[in-house]
């Protein structure tokens, strides 16, 4: 069996208590994506509902990563809960636009900004837009 090519390295933090942060780094593809959809169910399993995805590291990402991400925020809205992309690199960003998936799920610049959305939530608010351009 080969060694993967490009590597994928996913690194879970708990901002809070049902807030999972997931840091992903590498190439985020058919080769890939199984890791990291583990990862999300282990966070689901242990009671996680709000999910930070930090792509800022992440140089690429096909369809198979796009399909685990709007699968997680399925899952996650039925909770309820959310799911936002956070810092994706310019040609993750690209894909996410043209696909539709960023008008799906919410894209932060920092985690700052995606835990402020996950509190207005919480306080029964409407999620905040992005600021037009």
């Amino acid at each position: 069996m080969p060694i993967a090519q490009n590597p994928l390295s996913v690194e879970v933090t708990l901002p809070r208590e049902d807030v999972a942060l997931l840091t992903v780094e590498g190439y985020l593809d058919v080769d890939t994506a199984t890791e990291f959809q583990h990862h999300l169910a282990n966070q689901l399993h242990h009671g996680r509902r709000h999910f930070l995805l930090d792509l800022s590291a992440v140089p690429f990402m096909d369809s198979s990563g796009m399909n685990i991400i709007l699968r997680v925020y399925q899952e996650a809205r039925e909770l309820p809960g959310s799911v936002h992309i956070i810092s994706p690199t310019s040609a993750v960003r690209r894909i996410l636009d043209l696909t539709g998936v960023s008008i799906t799920v919410p894209v932060s610049e920092s985690v700052d900004e995606a835990l402020e959305r996950v509190d207005g939530m919480r306080d029964g608010a409407a999620p905040r837009e992005d600021p037009e351009i």
